[in-house]
Protein backbone atom coordinates (compact mmCIF):
# COMPACT_ATOMS: atom_id res chain seq x y z
CA UNK A 1 0.00 0.00 0.00
CA UNK A 2 1.34 3.41 -0.97
CA UNK A 3 0.32 5.03 2.28
CA UNK A 4 2.44 2.55 4.24
CA UNK A 5 5.47 3.58 2.24
CA UNK A 6 4.72 7.25 2.71
CA UNK A 7 4.17 6.78 6.44
CA UNK A 8 7.45 4.91 6.82
CA UNK A 9 9.38 7.65 5.03
CA UNK A 10 7.78 10.34 7.15
CA UNK A 11 8.57 8.43 10.33
CA UNK A 12 12.25 8.29 9.42
CA UNK A 13 12.49 12.03 8.80
CA UNK A 14 11.50 13.24 12.24
CA UNK A 15 12.87 12.89 15.72
CA UNK A 16 10.73 14.22 18.52
CA UNK A 17 12.79 16.24 20.97
CA UNK A 18 10.11 17.14 23.53
CA UNK A 19 9.77 13.85 25.34
CA UNK A 20 9.41 15.65 28.65
CA UNK A 21 6.14 17.15 27.34
CA UNK A 22 4.54 13.71 26.89
CA UNK A 23 2.92 11.73 29.69
CA UNK A 24 2.41 8.00 29.25
CA UNK A 25 -0.67 6.45 30.84
CA UNK A 26 -0.24 2.69 30.70
CA UNK A 27 -3.50 0.81 31.30
CA UNK A 28 -2.70 -2.26 33.37
CA UNK A 29 -5.88 -2.93 35.31
CA UNK A 30 -7.53 -5.49 33.06
CA UNK A 31 -8.88 -8.65 34.66
CA UNK A 32 -7.63 -10.92 31.88
CA UNK A 33 -10.44 -13.47 32.13
CA UNK A 34 -9.45 -15.22 28.89
CA UNK A 35 -5.96 -15.86 30.31
CA UNK A 36 -7.30 -17.66 33.36
CA UNK A 37 -5.85 -19.51 35.29
CA UNK A 38 -2.62 -17.57 34.60
CA UNK A 39 -4.49 -14.52 35.93
CA UNK A 40 -5.88 -16.31 38.97
CA UNK A 41 -3.48 -14.47 41.28
CA UNK A 42 -2.08 -11.69 39.07
CA UNK A 43 -3.06 -8.97 36.61
CA UNK A 44 -2.61 -9.79 32.93
CA UNK A 45 0.37 -7.42 32.42
CA UNK A 46 2.17 -9.24 35.27
CA UNK A 47 1.96 -12.67 33.61
CA UNK A 48 5.47 -14.05 32.96
CA UNK A 49 6.56 -14.19 29.34
CA UNK A 50 9.59 -15.47 27.48
CA UNK A 51 11.26 -16.97 30.53
CA UNK A 52 12.49 -13.92 32.41
CA UNK A 53 10.06 -11.16 31.42
CA UNK A 54 6.61 -9.94 32.37
CA UNK A 55 4.23 -8.81 29.62
CA UNK A 56 4.34 -5.21 30.84
CA UNK A 57 8.12 -5.11 30.28
CA UNK A 58 7.57 -4.74 26.54
CA UNK A 59 5.58 -1.47 26.43
CA UNK A 60 7.73 -0.11 29.27
CA UNK A 61 10.91 -0.94 27.33
CA UNK A 62 9.42 0.75 24.28
CA UNK A 63 8.93 3.87 26.38
CA UNK A 64 12.53 3.92 27.61
CA UNK A 65 13.92 3.20 24.14
CA UNK A 66 11.79 6.10 22.88
CA UNK A 67 13.06 8.51 25.51
CA UNK A 68 9.71 8.69 27.34
CA UNK A 69 10.27 8.67 31.09
CA UNK A 70 7.05 10.10 32.56
CA UNK A 71 4.97 6.96 32.97
CA UNK A 72 1.88 6.40 35.10
CA UNK A 73 0.78 2.76 35.30
CA UNK A 74 -2.93 2.52 36.12
CA UNK A 75 -3.51 -0.70 38.05
CA UNK A 76 -6.60 -2.33 39.50
CA UNK A 77 -7.16 -6.10 39.33
CA UNK A 78 -4.99 -8.26 41.65
CA UNK A 79 -2.14 -5.82 41.34
CA UNK A 80 0.25 -7.06 44.05
CA UNK A 81 2.53 -9.02 41.71
CA UNK A 82 2.54 -6.18 39.18
CA UNK A 83 3.18 -3.50 41.81
CA UNK A 84 6.05 -5.52 43.25
CA UNK A 85 7.62 -5.99 39.82
CA UNK A 86 7.39 -2.26 39.10
CA UNK A 87 8.73 -1.30 42.53
CA UNK A 88 11.71 -3.65 42.46
CA UNK A 89 12.50 -3.81 38.77
CA UNK A 90 11.45 -0.44 37.35
CA UNK A 91 12.36 2.02 40.09
CA UNK A 92 14.91 3.63 37.80
CA UNK A 93 13.82 7.21 37.21
CA UNK A 94 15.01 10.41 38.87
CA UNK A 95 11.96 12.41 39.86
CA UNK A 96 14.04 15.58 40.22
CA UNK A 97 14.79 15.26 36.50
CA UNK A 98 11.14 14.69 35.69
CA UNK A 99 11.52 10.92 35.35
CA UNK A 100 9.15 8.43 36.99
CA UNK A 101 7.44 5.10 36.52
CA UNK A 102 4.68 5.15 39.10
CA UNK A 103 1.97 2.67 39.91
CA UNK A 104 -1.40 4.32 40.53
CA UNK A 105 -4.15 2.18 42.08
CA UNK A 106 -7.85 3.07 41.74
CA UNK A 107 -8.79 5.74 44.25
CA UNK A 108 -12.44 6.45 43.36
CA UNK A 109 -11.66 10.15 42.97
CA UNK A 110 -14.35 10.76 40.35
CA UNK A 111 -16.73 7.92 41.15
CA UNK A 112 -17.68 5.43 43.82
CA UNK A 113 -17.03 2.64 41.31
CA UNK A 114 -13.92 0.86 40.14
CA UNK A 115 -12.79 1.60 36.59
CA UNK A 116 -15.69 1.00 34.22
CA UNK A 117 -13.63 1.08 31.04
CA UNK A 118 -10.42 2.38 29.52
CA UNK A 119 -11.70 5.94 29.21
CA UNK A 120 -13.03 5.86 32.75
CA UNK A 121 -9.60 4.80 34.03
CA UNK A 122 -8.13 7.97 32.52
CA UNK A 123 -11.04 10.11 33.69
CA UNK A 124 -10.60 8.98 37.28
CA UNK A 125 -6.95 10.01 37.09
CA UNK A 126 -7.31 13.45 35.52
CA UNK A 127 -5.56 14.82 38.59
CA UNK A 128 -2.33 13.28 37.22
CA UNK A 129 -2.71 15.41 34.09
CA UNK A 130 -3.37 18.46 36.24
CA UNK A 131 -0.19 17.77 38.19
CA UNK A 132 2.12 17.07 35.23
CA UNK A 133 0.55 19.42 32.64
CA UNK A 134 1.76 17.47 29.59
CA UNK A 135 1.22 18.70 26.05
CA UNK A 136 0.31 15.20 24.91
CA UNK A 137 -0.82 11.96 26.52
CA UNK A 138 0.18 8.57 25.13
CA UNK A 139 -2.25 5.86 26.21
CA UNK A 140 -0.84 2.34 26.06
CA UNK A 141 -2.15 -1.14 26.75
CA UNK A 142 -0.10 -3.23 29.15
CA UNK A 143 -0.68 -6.58 27.45
CA UNK A 144 0.79 -6.38 23.94
CA UNK A 145 4.13 -7.63 22.58
CA UNK A 146 5.76 -5.37 19.96
CA UNK A 147 8.53 -2.84 19.35
CA UNK A 148 7.66 0.76 18.49
CA UNK A 149 9.56 4.03 18.61
CA UNK A 150 6.92 6.33 20.02
CA UNK A 151 8.98 9.37 18.97
CA UNK A 152 8.12 8.61 15.35
CA UNK A 153 4.45 8.37 16.28
CA UNK A 154 4.57 11.73 18.06
CA UNK A 155 6.41 13.39 15.16
CA UNK A 156 3.76 12.08 12.75
CA UNK A 157 1.04 13.40 15.08
CA UNK A 158 2.57 16.87 15.05
CA UNK A 159 3.10 16.86 11.29
CA UNK A 160 -0.58 16.07 10.74
CA UNK A 161 -1.69 18.57 13.42
CA UNK A 162 -3.86 15.78 14.74
CA UNK A 163 -6.14 15.77 17.75
CA UNK A 164 -5.70 12.00 18.10
CA UNK A 165 -3.38 9.59 16.35
CA UNK A 166 -3.93 5.82 16.44
CA UNK A 167 -1.19 3.34 15.45
CA UNK A 168 -2.59 0.72 13.09
CA UNK A 169 -1.49 -2.54 11.52
CA UNK A 170 -2.87 -4.84 8.84
CA UNK A 171 -4.09 -8.24 10.06
CA UNK A 172 -5.70 -11.15 8.20
CA UNK A 173 -9.40 -10.56 7.66
CA UNK A 174 -10.39 -13.77 9.47
CA UNK A 175 -8.68 -12.48 12.65
CA UNK A 176 -9.80 -8.85 12.46
CA UNK A 177 -13.11 -9.20 14.33
CA UNK A 178 -11.15 -9.15 17.61
CA UNK A 179 -9.99 -5.56 16.98
CA UNK A 180 -11.15 -2.07 16.14
CA UNK A 181 -11.40 -1.68 12.35
CA UNK A 182 -10.09 1.58 10.88
CA UNK A 183 -10.98 3.18 7.54
CA UNK A 184 -8.77 6.00 6.19
CA UNK A 185 -8.48 8.38 3.27
CA UNK A 186 -5.41 9.09 1.15
CA UNK A 187 -4.06 11.47 3.81
CA UNK A 188 -4.32 8.79 6.52
CA UNK A 189 -7.19 10.63 8.19
CA UNK A 190 -9.61 8.24 9.85
CA UNK A 191 -13.03 8.21 8.21
CA UNK A 192 -14.58 5.35 10.16
CA UNK A 193 -13.86 3.27 13.26
CA UNK A 194 -15.82 0.18 14.27
CA UNK A 195 -14.90 -1.77 17.39
CA UNK A 196 -14.85 -5.56 16.96
CA UNK A 197 -17.38 -5.91 14.12
CA UNK A 198 -18.74 -9.34 13.24
CA UNK A 199 -17.86 -8.74 9.57
CA UNK A 200 -14.72 -6.57 9.35
CA UNK A 201 -14.25 -4.31 6.36
CA UNK A 202 -11.12 -5.12 4.30
CA UNK A 203 -8.69 -2.52 3.04
CA UNK A 204 -9.40 -1.19 -0.48
CA UNK A 205 -6.11 -2.52 -1.85
CA UNK A 206 -6.25 -6.00 -0.31
CA UNK A 207 -9.48 -7.92 0.29
CA UNK A 208 -7.69 -10.41 2.59
CA UNK A 209 -6.59 -7.97 5.31
CA UNK A 210 -8.12 -5.26 7.48
CA UNK A 211 -6.49 -2.21 9.03
CA UNK A 212 -6.90 -2.47 12.80
CA UNK A 213 -6.19 -0.31 15.80
CA UNK A 214 -3.29 -1.42 18.00
CA UNK A 215 -5.04 -0.10 21.12
CA UNK A 216 -2.62 2.84 21.39
CA UNK A 217 -3.88 6.43 21.43
CA UNK A 218 -1.91 9.66 21.28
CA UNK A 219 -4.03 12.63 22.39
CA UNK A 220 -3.46 16.32 22.70
CA UNK A 221 -4.06 16.77 26.41
CA UNK A 222 -6.87 19.32 26.16
CA UNK A 223 -8.69 17.09 23.68
CA UNK A 224 -8.34 14.06 25.93
CA UNK A 225 -9.62 15.88 29.01
CA UNK A 226 -12.64 17.22 27.14
CA UNK A 227 -13.51 13.82 25.74
CA UNK A 228 -13.25 11.76 28.94
CA UNK A 229 -15.17 14.35 30.95
CA UNK A 230 -17.91 14.40 28.34
CA UNK A 231 -18.02 10.62 28.15
CA UNK A 232 -18.27 10.34 31.94
CA UNK A 233 -21.61 12.19 31.76
CA UNK A 234 -23.03 9.72 29.24
CA UNK A 235 -24.43 6.21 29.67
CA UNK A 236 -21.73 4.41 27.70
CA UNK A 237 -19.16 1.65 28.13
CA UNK A 238 -16.59 4.41 28.81
CA UNK A 239 -14.20 2.79 26.38
CA UNK A 240 -11.87 4.50 23.91
CA UNK A 241 -12.50 2.03 21.09
CA UNK A 242 -16.24 1.63 21.58
CA UNK A 243 -17.19 5.18 22.49
CA UNK A 244 -14.56 7.94 22.47
CA UNK A 245 -12.93 7.39 19.07
CA UNK A 246 -16.13 6.76 17.02
CA UNK A 247 -17.74 9.87 18.52
CA UNK A 248 -14.83 12.10 17.46
CA UNK A 249 -14.53 11.17 13.78
CA UNK A 250 -16.87 13.81 12.33
CA UNK A 251 -15.65 16.81 14.31
CA UNK A 252 -11.98 16.10 15.11
CA UNK A 253 -8.72 15.40 13.32
CA UNK A 254 -8.05 11.70 13.78
CA UNK A 255 -5.19 10.06 11.93
CA UNK A 256 -3.87 6.54 11.52
CA UNK A 257 -0.15 5.98 12.03
CA UNK A 258 0.95 2.89 10.14
CA UNK A 259 3.05 0.82 12.50
CA UNK A 260 6.78 1.11 11.83
CA UNK A 261 8.13 -2.06 13.43
CA UNK A 262 11.49 -1.84 15.23
CA UNK A 263 11.69 -5.62 15.33
CA UNK A 264 13.24 -5.39 11.86
CA UNK A 265 11.77 -8.58 10.43
CA UNK A 266 10.12 -9.27 7.11
CA UNK A 267 6.69 -9.33 8.77
CA UNK A 268 5.59 -6.77 11.33
CA UNK A 269 5.22 -8.22 14.81
CA UNK A 270 2.42 -7.20 17.16
CA UNK A 271 0.69 -9.69 19.40
CA UNK A 272 -2.36 -9.21 21.58
CA UNK A 273 -1.89 -12.14 23.95
CA UNK A 274 -5.30 -12.01 25.53
CA UNK A 275 -5.99 -15.75 25.31
CA UNK A 276 -4.13 -18.86 26.43
CA UNK A 277 -3.65 -19.99 22.83
CA UNK A 278 -2.31 -16.57 21.77
CA UNK A 279 -0.02 -16.50 24.80
CA UNK A 280 1.35 -19.94 23.96
CA UNK A 281 1.81 -18.97 20.29
CA UNK A 282 3.76 -15.83 21.22
CA UNK A 283 6.10 -17.78 23.49
CA UNK A 284 6.63 -20.39 20.79
CA UNK A 285 7.56 -17.57 18.40
CA UNK A 286 10.65 -17.08 20.56
CA UNK A 287 12.04 -20.60 20.19
CA UNK A 288 12.23 -20.66 16.40
CA UNK A 289 15.65 -21.08 14.84
CA UNK A 290 15.13 -17.60 13.39
CA UNK A 291 12.83 -16.06 16.04
CA UNK A 292 9.94 -14.05 14.66
CA UNK A 293 10.37 -11.66 17.59
CA UNK A 294 13.96 -10.70 18.23
CA UNK A 295 14.97 -10.53 21.91
CA UNK A 296 18.64 -10.29 21.01
CA UNK A 297 18.72 -6.89 19.28
CA UNK A 298 20.98 -4.73 21.46
CA UNK A 299 19.79 -1.59 19.68
CA UNK A 300 16.32 -2.12 21.17
CA UNK A 301 16.80 -3.86 24.53
CA UNK A 302 13.90 -5.34 26.47
CA UNK A 303 14.45 -4.55 30.12
CA UNK A 304 13.22 -6.53 33.10
CA UNK A 305 14.10 -7.65 36.58
CA UNK A 306 14.38 -11.14 37.97
CA UNK A 307 16.14 -12.69 40.91
CA UNK A 308 19.82 -13.50 40.58
CA UNK A 309 20.60 -17.13 39.86
CA UNK A 310 23.72 -18.96 38.64
CA UNK A 311 23.98 -19.92 34.96
CA UNK A 312 21.77 -22.67 33.58
CA UNK A 313 23.39 -26.05 33.03
CA UNK A 314 22.73 -29.48 31.65
CA UNK A 315 23.94 -32.56 33.51
CA UNK A 316 24.89 -36.07 32.33
CA UNK A 317 26.07 -37.27 28.96
CA UNK A 318 25.58 -41.03 29.12
CA UNK A 319 25.39 -41.98 25.45
CA UNK A 320 24.77 -45.71 25.89
CA UNK A 321 21.18 -47.05 25.46
CA UNK A 322 19.02 -46.01 28.42
CA UNK A 323 21.66 -43.63 29.70
CA UNK A 324 20.94 -40.21 31.09
CA UNK A 325 21.57 -37.26 28.80
CA UNK A 326 20.78 -33.63 29.59
CA UNK A 327 19.81 -32.13 26.24
CA UNK A 328 18.18 -28.84 25.20
CA UNK A 329 17.12 -28.13 21.59
CA UNK A 330 15.48 -25.01 20.10
CA UNK A 331 14.55 -23.69 23.54
CA UNK A 332 15.03 -20.75 25.88
CA UNK A 333 16.54 -21.76 29.22
CA UNK A 334 16.84 -19.15 31.97
CA UNK A 335 19.41 -18.81 34.74
CA UNK A 336 19.25 -21.13 37.71
CA UNK A 337 17.90 -24.08 35.72
CA UNK A 338 19.35 -27.59 35.89
CA UNK A 339 18.40 -30.03 33.16
CA UNK A 340 19.51 -33.29 34.73
CA UNK A 341 19.46 -36.18 32.30
CA UNK A 342 16.31 -34.82 30.64
CA UNK A 343 15.37 -33.74 27.11
CA UNK A 344 13.85 -30.30 26.39
CA UNK A 345 12.69 -29.26 22.90
CA UNK A 346 10.90 -26.16 21.59
CA UNK A 347 10.15 -24.89 25.09
CA UNK A 348 10.57 -21.83 27.29
CA UNK A 349 12.09 -22.64 30.67
CA UNK A 350 11.93 -19.90 33.30
CA UNK A 351 14.46 -19.33 36.11
CA UNK A 352 15.21 -21.85 38.86
CA UNK A 353 13.57 -24.87 37.23
CA UNK A 354 14.74 -28.45 37.91
CA UNK A 355 14.06 -31.24 35.44
CA UNK A 356 15.13 -34.74 36.49
CA UNK A 357 16.36 -37.90 34.78
CA UNK A 358 14.64 -39.32 31.67
CA UNK A 359 11.96 -36.64 31.58
CA UNK A 360 10.84 -35.13 28.26
CA UNK A 361 9.50 -31.61 27.73
CA UNK A 362 8.13 -30.57 24.33
CA UNK A 363 6.44 -27.37 23.09
CA UNK A 364 5.85 -26.15 26.64
CA UNK A 365 6.23 -23.15 28.92
CA UNK A 366 7.62 -23.93 32.37
CA UNK A 367 7.54 -21.04 34.82
CA UNK A 368 9.82 -20.14 37.70
CA UNK A 369 10.52 -22.56 40.51
CA UNK A 370 8.85 -25.60 38.94
CA UNK A 371 10.20 -29.03 39.94
CA UNK A 372 9.77 -31.84 37.42
CA UNK A 373 10.52 -35.36 38.62
CA UNK A 374 11.91 -38.42 36.87
CA UNK A 375 10.34 -40.09 33.82
CA UNK A 376 7.88 -37.25 33.32
CA UNK A 377 6.44 -36.48 29.87
CA UNK A 378 5.05 -33.01 29.16
CA UNK A 379 3.76 -31.71 25.81
CA UNK A 380 2.00 -28.45 24.77
CA UNK A 381 1.61 -27.45 28.41
CA UNK A 382 1.95 -24.27 30.44
CA UNK A 383 3.00 -24.94 34.04
CA UNK A 384 2.72 -21.93 36.33
CA UNK A 385 5.10 -21.13 39.18
CA UNK A 386 6.22 -23.47 41.93
CA UNK A 387 4.39 -26.60 40.76
CA UNK A 388 5.96 -29.95 41.72
CA UNK A 389 5.40 -32.59 39.03
CA UNK A 390 5.81 -36.10 40.53
CA UNK A 391 7.79 -38.93 38.97
CA UNK A 392 6.12 -40.63 36.01
CA UNK A 393 3.48 -37.94 35.43
CA UNK A 394 2.24 -37.36 31.87
CA UNK A 395 0.60 -34.06 30.85
CA UNK A 396 -0.54 -33.19 27.33
CA UNK A 397 -0.93 -36.79 26.12
CA UNK A 398 -4.44 -37.71 27.32
CA UNK A 399 -6.98 -34.90 26.69
CA UNK A 400 -9.72 -36.46 28.78
CA UNK A 401 -7.44 -37.08 31.74
CA UNK A 402 -5.95 -33.58 31.46
CA UNK A 403 -9.39 -31.96 31.35
CA UNK A 404 -10.33 -33.59 34.67
CA UNK A 405 -7.39 -31.91 36.42
CA UNK A 406 -6.45 -28.82 34.44
CA UNK A 407 -7.63 -26.11 32.05
CA UNK A 408 -7.42 -27.30 28.43
CA UNK A 409 -8.03 -24.94 25.49
CA UNK A 410 -9.87 -25.81 22.27
CA UNK A 411 -6.48 -26.24 20.60
CA UNK A 412 -5.35 -28.65 23.30
CA UNK A 413 -3.01 -26.39 25.29
CA UNK A 414 -2.95 -27.57 28.92
CA UNK A 415 -2.54 -25.08 31.77
CA UNK A 416 -1.42 -26.20 35.22
CA UNK A 417 -2.20 -23.45 37.76
CA UNK A 418 0.31 -21.97 40.14
CA UNK A 419 1.31 -24.14 43.12
CA UNK A 420 -1.28 -26.80 42.26
CA UNK A 421 -0.53 -30.10 44.07
CA UNK A 422 -0.23 -32.87 41.51
CA UNK A 423 -0.90 -36.54 42.10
Amino acid sequence: MDFIYINTIMSSLFVYDKADKVLVMLLAGGQGERLYPLTKDRAKPAVPFGGIYRIIDFPLSNCLNSGLKKISVLTQYKSYSLDRHLRIGWNIGNYELGEFIESIPPQKRASDLWYQGTADAVHQNIYVLEREKPEKVLILAGDHIYKMDYRELIAFHETKQADVTIPCIEVPLNEASRFGIVSIDNELQITDFVEKPAHPKPTPSNPHVALVSMGIYLFNTEVLVKQVIGDAKQNTSHDFGKNIIPSMIKNSRLFAYIFNDKNNKAVKYWRDIGTIDAYWDANMDLVQVEPIFNLYDTSWPIRTYYEQYPPAKTVFSELFPGGRCGMVLNSLVSNGCIISGARVERSVISPNVRIEDHSEIYDSIIMEGVRIGKNVKIRKTIIDKSVVVPDGKQIGYNPEEDARQFTVTERGIVVVPKELPLL
